[in-house]
């Protein structure tokens, strides 16, 4: 049992699918489904809502309360710009380890499970495992909450849902929340020596940007020194800025991106509506000068956090298979939230490390395939009993 070439095989074929968010992944997902059909596993799409892009879910075993969701995202992260010593849409293995976009973040998870579909219908499963592939994870878990409402509505109730993240296999029960804004900044173009006619909109975004900094600031001072978060606080970033033309001309707009990264227990509402009362407080200021004026705020990425709880029966579970006697939380935000959100019973937890992940030369070691493989393995056992 510890023979991992079709395991190998399936990371390969999955890999071979360039998913880089920005791009359809409906090729990938139109081989999975005909690879299920073939074993007579019946699937369900979910898709955006142009149908470029699509989640699948299916359902192995029978259809009765007490299953496993195996939750894992299809899309990737660009690779343009990076230093790559091999072709990214191409395994290779070298060293004991795999190389490729998205062979840690995480297409070996979903690989290695629909590797052992055929191992799972000759188990004779009491209780089934339900794959649940998403699109757009990586652009702030845009594809999954409506698969996940659907699941909720079709499916009967299952136990657990494990979200097949990198974590070497240790078992994660707490991931921060997400949001992300653009901020559109216009003031009133004048020569930059009369100030007293025109309004900068690179200096009006620069206020919005320190009140950015402020908001973290008064978090940090106030962190819970017992969370297990590192930082143990919610967190706010600006890091991308544009504005302006020239010099010697007051700037007639300007834009920035900033990220917001929750703890459980905060609350995006509350940090939102904070900043969003001191833009209008700056949008006014702007337009006693020239009415034109505007600070116009997009929200791009809206997820919830995973928060720890003391009864967590997918914690439970996966701690039994893996032998892990402890849980741990991340600073990155996953599907886990949303699953939780939902009233789902969540943990995150599959192979390869989360420090590849986004990098050049991605990889995963062979030794990590082996304990998904032999994790995955165990699920099917314990579902079979």
């Amino acid at each position: 049992m510890n023979d991992i070439t079709n395991q190998l095989e399936w990371i390969s074929r999955l890999v071979a699918f360039d998913t880089t968010s920005s791009v359809s992944n409906l090729a990938l997902i139109e081989d999975i489904e005909s690879y299920l059909h073939e074993q007579k596993v019946e699937t369900f799409r979910v898709a955006n809502d142009d149908g470029t892009k699509a989640n699948l879910y299916a359902l192995v075993g029978p259809k009765v309360p007490g299953g496993v969701v195996l939750s894992g995202h299809t899309d990737v992260v660009p690779v343009a710009g990076q230093d790559w010593a091999t072709a990214p849409f191409t395994v290779i293995e070298k060293d004991d380890r795999l190389y490729g976009r998205g062979v840690a973040d995480m297409k070996s998870f979903s690989a290695i499970g629909l590797s052992l579909v055929p191992e799972m219908l000759s188990a004779n499963l009491k209780r089934p495992i339900i794959f649940a592939l998403s699109y757009d994870e990586e652009v702030g878990c845009l594809g999954a909450p409506s698969m996940i409402a659907e699941i909720a509505d079709k499916l009967p109730k299952p136990d657990a849902v494990i979200v097949g993240e990198p974590t070497n296999m240790k078992v994660i029960d707490g991931h921060k929340g997400i949001a992300s804004f653009r901020v559109h900044v216009t003031g009133f173009t004048t020569h930059s020596s009369q100030t007293d006619r025109g309004v900068s909109a690179v200096e009006a975004a620069a206020k919005l940007i320190n009140k950015i900094a402020e908001m973290r600031a008064v978090r940090a001072a106030r962190a819970d020194e017992n969370s297990p978060f590192d930082p143990p606080y919610s967190t706010m970033t600006v890091n991308v800025v544009h504005g302006g033309t020239q010099l010697n001309i007051m700037a007639g707009e300007a834009f920035f991106e900033w990220d917001l990264r929750v703890v459980p227990g905060d609350s995006r509402e509350d940090i939102i509506e904070e900043f969003t009362e001191y833009a209008r407080g700056v949008e006014a200021e702007m337009r006693a000068k020239a009415p034109g004026c505007r600070v116009e705020i997009e929200q791009m990425t809206n997820a919830p956090s995973l928060a720890p709880t003391p009864d967590n029966m997918a914690a439970d579970i996966v701690k039994a298979i893996t032998g892990h006697n402890s849980t741990d939380v991340v600073g990155y935000a996953a599907e886990a939230g949303q699953f939780q959100e939902a009233g789902f019973s969540v943990v995150i937890c599959g192979p390869g490390s989360i420090d590849q992940a986004h990098q050049a030369n991605e990889y995963i070691t062979l030794d990590q395939v082996k304990e998904g493989t032999k994790f995955m393995r165990r699920l099917i056992e314990r579902l079979s009993a």
